[in-house]
C-alpha cells in the first residue's frame, strides 16, 4: 500500500490528532478533519464542518456513553457535539490508532475513549499506544494484547490525548515509518 492512496481522519485537536495530521502531511497522505461550528482546532487542513443533521446521525444517549466508558458524562452541548463528531471520524476510517492511557477497566482515558469504544462496537482494527506503559496494544478477542501495528488500510483514524509526550510522538513517527517503508 502506498501512502498517497491513504486518507487519515481526525478531529484536528492539539496533541495526538495534530501530530497524526503532521505525519500524514509529511508522507503525502490525504487528511480530513471533522469538526462542528465554533470548535477550536489546532489543525485545519481539509476541514469538514458537520451540519446539525449530520451531527444528529452520530447522536447517542449520554447515559449510554457514560455506561460504555465507565464514567459520567453530563448533558452538555459541547460534549455531545464532540461525541457526535467522533462517531463520524470512526465511521469513515477503517483502522483506528489512538495515543493515550488504557485504564484498568479496558477503556481509554478521556474523550479519546469514545473513539476506542466506537471502534470496538464497529469491530474496527483498533490500536492504542499507551504512553504510561510505553507500548502499542491491539484489541483482540475482548482484551488488549501488546503488538507492533502497521497502517494496513487505506482509510484510518488518528486520535488521542491532548497531552502527547515525546515517547508518544516517537511511537507515532515509527508507526508511519514502518508502515510506509520505501522500496
Amino acid at each position: 500500500m502506498q501512502a498517497k492512496d491513504c486518507t487519515l481522519y481526525h478531529g484536528g485537536l492539539k496533541g495526538a490528532e495534530a501530530a497524526f495530521g503532521e505525519l500524514a502531511e509529511q508522507y503525502g497522505i490525504r487528511e480530513v478533519v471533522y469538526t462542528f461550528e465554533g470548535h477550536k482546532l489546532e489543525r485545519e487542513r481539509n476541514t469538514v464542518v458537520l451540519s446539525e443533521s449530520e451531527l444528529q446521525r452520530g447522536d447517542i444517549s449520554m447515559e449510554l456513553a457514560s455506561r460504555m466508558m465507565n464514567r459520567t458524562y453530563y448533558e452538555t452541548e459541547k460534549i455531545r457535539r464532540v461525541l457526535q463528531t467522533i462517531f463520524h471520524i470512526v465511521n469513515k476510517g477503517h483502522q483506528v490508532f489512538v495515543v493515550g492511557t488504557i485504564l484498568d477497566d479496558n477503556s481509554v482515558k478521556g474523550g479519546t475513549g469514545w473513539a476506542v469504544e466506537l471502534a470496538k462496537l464497529f469491530n474496527r482494527p483498533l490500536h492504542v499506544y499507551d504512553q504510561t506503559r510505553r507500548g502499542w496494544f491491539t484489541w483482540k478477542e475482548g482484551a488488549w494484547h501488546e503488538d507492533t501495528p502497521l497502517i494496513r488500510y487505506s482509510t484510518f483514524v488518528g486520535s488521542g490525548t491532548r497531552y502527547l509526550n515525546d515517547d508518544g510522538v516517537a511511537a507515532m513517527a515509527k508507526l508511519f515509518a514502518d508502515s510506509f517503508k520505501q522500496g
